[in-house]
């Protein structure tokens, strides 16, 4: 198992099924670079495992991801630094997500906003423990999101819901998001990493080529117009 296991990401075998857990619970998990680089090791680790055969992301703590660290980005700007490259490692890492491979089960708690919307989105199936709140949130902060939301938001939740969250930055609790058909479930609060694990058991009992071409297919015909030549205007605005 990698040497993450213990700091910025838990990760940890449950059968079939790797799970991760984002562990900056006092930053709601907030994404950094550490953070990042470490998903995107750990997501690579359990492609190359042949006894992994699904993975779970869940949060420790309050939340499940407030976004990107804000902290991390004010550094970059006194560093003198771009943002861009790190909000691409992001972007990045939700692309992985979508085109792995392995199926990807999101468990969302407390929160979900910015980047950790973003995450949820590129995955195969989403669970929520009741009173979850949701959204895109970056016009709160005069930002345009970098990894995905503009992307995927109208496609999973719909042109009128997607469009809201884009252009309010509101957050709404995970029950109104059900009837968009991209909630798998929303659970009882502290019930959300059991359901999500045996969510990701079924998924990884059902393993073989076939599921992974499925993935792939789905993944082309998402890609109309290509997703990642809209994951790139998102990062010139």
């Amino acid at each position: 198992m990698s040497a993450i296991s213990d700091t910025v990401l838990r990760v940890e075998q449950r059968g079939a099924v790797r799970k991760l857990v984002l562990n900056r619970p006092r930053q709601r998990n907030a994404l950094d670079a550490a953070l990042v680089d470490a998903l995107t090791t750990a997501l690579t680790e359990a492609e190359h495992d042949p006894a992994t055969r699904a993975v779970l992301v869940t949060g420790a703590g309050p939340s499940f991801c407030a976004g990107a660290d804000l902290q991390h980005l004010l550094g970059l700007s006194e560093a003198g630094e771009s943002p861009v490259p790190f909000l691409r490692t992001v972007s990045d890492l939700t692309r992985r997500i979508e085109i792995s491979p392995l199926p990807v089960v999101a468990v969302l708690h407390g929160h979900a906003v910015a980047g950790g919307l973003e995450i949820a989105l590129a995955c195969d199936a989403v669970l929520a423990e009741a009173g979850t709140l949701i959204g895109d949130g970056h016009i709160r902060q005069h930002l345009v999101p970098g990894a995905g939301s503009a992307v995927r938001m109208r496609r999973k939740l719909g042109d009128s819901l997607g469009r809201w969250l884009g252009l309010t930055g509101e957050l709404l609790p995970a029950e109104r998001f059900l009837v968009t058909g991209w909630l798998h479930a929303v659970v009882e609060p502290g019930r959300g990493g059991d359901e999500g694990l045996r969510v990701a058991q079924v998924l990884a009992a059902a393993s073989n080529p076939a599921q992974a071409a499925f993935k792939r297919i789905f993944a082309v015909l998402d890609d109309e117009p290509s997703i990642e030549e809209g994951l790139r205007r998102e990062l010139d605005e």
